[in-house]
């Protein structure tokens, strides 16, 4: 299966551009059975990508945030390849008017993710990655640098909301990264770690849709990434999954090790 990355590039682009940012802090929120937010733009978008999408792939299904458990679950238990697709992730800032969310696809093959983008329709940023070929930010390649900075000195992306409240509390009282920050998508904080503009990420509970595409382009890039529990943070499943990840290996290390002494 041969997709270009530009293509699919500019089909994410195009859709965001005529279909989500015309609604852009001006839709009605509605609340689903776990709290989280859904708007009319969550469900325009899914829509026009997955029509474009079966244009483009007739034979790959796509396994969207806005389907039933039933359908989710139908599409992971095939095996075959998917599309997966967060539409807007980072909702609950799109309805709020808070300009940082992000549409995030993933290609996923054979059971890994061969192919990512993540689109910043606010700063028209384009973030994509092929397996084996390199991350890119728009058309130019995206390489992780040395920071040189201990963890002390380091912006962590946490949240704290969805970690064990044991960990998160010695976190915020123990405090071992220099600030932090929790910029509500997953994604975006994913490759703007790739892109140096943060340094260390931790999440407890990402849905696979949250982080598919963000993960490859951050290893694509150079980046380094596990769950709390020491495997690969991607796994093709409906059950969430935490993550820690660092732009380079020294704070991945450090982030490691000090994580493990909290929890132990």
């Amino acid at each position: 299966m041969n997709i270009d990355r530009q293509q699919l590039q500019q089909i994410v682009r195009d859709v965001a551009r005529t279909t989500l940012l015309p609604l852009f802090n001006n839709v009605n929120r509605e609340y689903k059975k776990d709290g989280s937010i859904i708007t009319v733009a969550d469900k325009a978008m899914q829509q026009a990508l997955t029509e474009r999408l079966a244009v483009l792939c007739p034979d790959v299904p796509l396994l969207g945030e806005e389907m039933s458990a039933e359908e989710q679950q139908a599409l992971i238990d095939s095996g075959q390849s998917l599309w997966c697709l967060d539409p807007v992730d980072g909702t609950s800032n799109f309805a709020a008017g808070l300009p940082f969310f992000s549409v995030s696809l993933a290609l996923i093959k054979g059971g890994q993710v061969i192919v990512g983008v993540v689109l910043d329709p606010i700063r028209d940023e384009c973030f994509s990655a092929v397996r084996g070929e390199g991350a890119w930010l728009n058309d130019a390649p995206l390489v992780t640098e040395e920071t040189g900075l201990s963890l002390k000195r380091s912006i962590a992306f946490v949240d704290f909301k969805r970690l064990p409240t044991a960990l998160s509390t010695q976190l915020v009282s123990h405090r071992p990264y220099g600030s932090q920050r929790n910029l509500g998508s997953i994604a975006l904080e994913l490759c703007w770690l790739a892109a140096g503009r943060g340094h260390v990420f931790l999440h407890g509970n990402q849905h696979i849709w949250d982080y598919a595409a963000g993960d490859l382009i951050l290893a694509e890039a150079g980046g380094y990434a596990a769950t709390l529990d020491g495997e690969s943070p991607f796994k093709p499943t409906l059950q969430p999954r935490s993550s820690y990840a660092a732009a380079d290996l020294s704070l991945f290390e450090q982030w490691q090790t000090t994580l493990d002494a909290i929890r132990s």
